[in-house]
């Protein structure tokens, strides 16, 4: 068994993504906002509905598929 000590750079864990970290934190964040408010459903900007498929493959998602 090796070292963890003695590995070289080229095998140890690539350092995390924290920018896409946040992003995604806020889009749960936001998610969970509309989904108190009623408004999880609903396309942010014309108010059309999302719909379910839509909204199970990306369930962050603020706009209805185009």
């Amino acid at each position: 068994m090796s070292d963890p000590a003695t590995q070289s750079a080229d095998t140890a864990s690539p350092a995390p993504d924290l920018d896409r970290i946040e992003r995604d934190l806020a889009g749960v964040e936001a998610a969970l906002a509309r989904l108190d408010a009623g408004t999880y459903w609903t396309d942010e900007v014309t108010g059309a509905p999302i719909p379910d498929s839509h909204l199970a493959d990306h369930p962050t998602a603020r706009r209805a598929p185009e």
